[in-house]
């Protein structure tokens, strides 16, 4: 009885010691020697972005396997003043382009070796004080504000060495304004070529009574899209749209546009603030007003999220392309993160036309 009790007790220690190794933390030094390999190479094999060869990585990686080993990225942060996070300010995340060029951004930046923090604004697009105070916990080394409306001066007061970045749409090819004594960097979207194709080509079919489906009256994406209207129609001596007002989204859209027909009267075509926006238009114009596209009402969006090309739709769009925007936007904190005190950077995203179904 003595031996059994004795085995027992044994056992009991030893599947004790054998949790407590397999508990214990591996490191990068242990990694290393399993490796046979320096410890900078290990911290190389974990960075995507990091030049090494494809089979010692490979090797380095699957010793990390079986080992349970993981970078510590808090550790690392301490060292580098690096949390390798980005912050991405939306004002929504389930709209068709929000949602695509999301999913390309956090892609893109995983292959960077970032991770992404994503906040969301409230429905006025300001952005919550305690979420703010979350955003500086993390220390991001860089913010992506596509909500413009929290501004650089919000966002000075609770970013330490962070540079946000901006989207902005000039509406003319033309150098941004100034940044007004805060620091921060802009992909700047050129919409006036894009939008000037649209309209040419509208004028060619001898559109003159053109609406313009807008987005949310508090963005500036679309006041800044429907300056741009209006400077291209009044080039081209087509006069001031008429503006029918939208929210950006389907459902809006298609009310506006069956009390437009409604109340003010037919128009020759329809130039929308976002493809969402078009959606809503072509089905009023087809199912409640009974009209054809294109031969009754042409109809135009801005954007060519992936839905576009659906048969359905088919719909004539201003393209902004988005893996070169996306492309553009790492540039961006790449660039900011190699030399933190650079001068205000700029990256430049061109439109153009894409023409399908809608228009012809």
């Amino acid at each position: 009885m003595l031996f059994t009790i004795t085995n027992l007790t044994y056992g009991t220690e030893q599947l004790s010691d054998n949790f407590t190794r397999e508990r214990q933390r591996a490191t990068a030094d242990m990694v290393a020697q399993a490796a046979n390999v320096s410890r900078v190479a290990v911290s190389r094999a974990f960075n995507p972005a990091a030049s090494l060869k494809p089979e010692k990585r490979e090797r380095i990686l699957r010793i990390a396997r079986e080992l349970n080993y993981t970078p510590d990225h808090a550790a690392r942060a301490l060292v580098t003043r690096r949390s390798h996070l980005v912050g991405v300010i939306v004002p929504d995340v389930c709209s068709p382009w929000e949602s695509q060029e999301i999913d390309a951004l956090t892609t893109a930046l995983q292959a960077e070796g970032f991770a992404t923090l994503l906040f969301k604004t409230r429905t006025d697009l300001s952005m919550d004080e305690t979420l703010l105070t979350y955003m500086r916990g993390f220390n991001p080394d860089s913010i992506i504000a596509f909500a413009e409306n929290v501004k650089p001066e919000t966002l000075a007061r609770v970013l330490d060495r962070a540079v946000p970045i901006y989207v902005t749409y000039d509406s003319k090819d033309e150098k941004p304004a100034a940044n007004d004594g805060f620091l921060f960097d802009r992909l700047n979207v050129h919409q006036h070529a894009g939008m000037d194709q649209a309209i040419a080509l509208l004028q060619g079919y001898g559109v003159r009574r053109i609406a313009y489906l807008s987005g949310k009256a508090r963005s500036r994406a679309n006041s800044a899209r429907l300056a741009t209207l209006k400077e291209v129609m009044q080039a081209r001596g087509l006069g001031e749209p008429i503006v029918c007002e939208g929210d950006f989204s389907y459902d809006t859209a298609h009310a506006a546009i069956v009390n437009l027909f409604r109340i003010k009267g037919k128009v020759d075509a329809i130039f929308s603030a976002n493809d969402e926006g078009a959606f809503g238009a072509l089905d009023a114009l087809r199912y409640e007003l009974g009209l054809c596209v294109p031969e009754d009402v042409k109809v135009i969006g801005f954007d060519d999220i992936s839905q576009s090309h659906w048969r359905s739709y088919n719909l004539t769009t201003v393209k902004v392309d988005l893996d070169t925007r996306i492309k553009a936007l790492i540039r961006l904190i790449l660039r900011r993160l190699e030399s933190p005190t650079l001068a205000p950077l700029t990256e430049h995203v061109p439109t153009r036309l894409v023409v399908r179904g809608t228009v012809g």
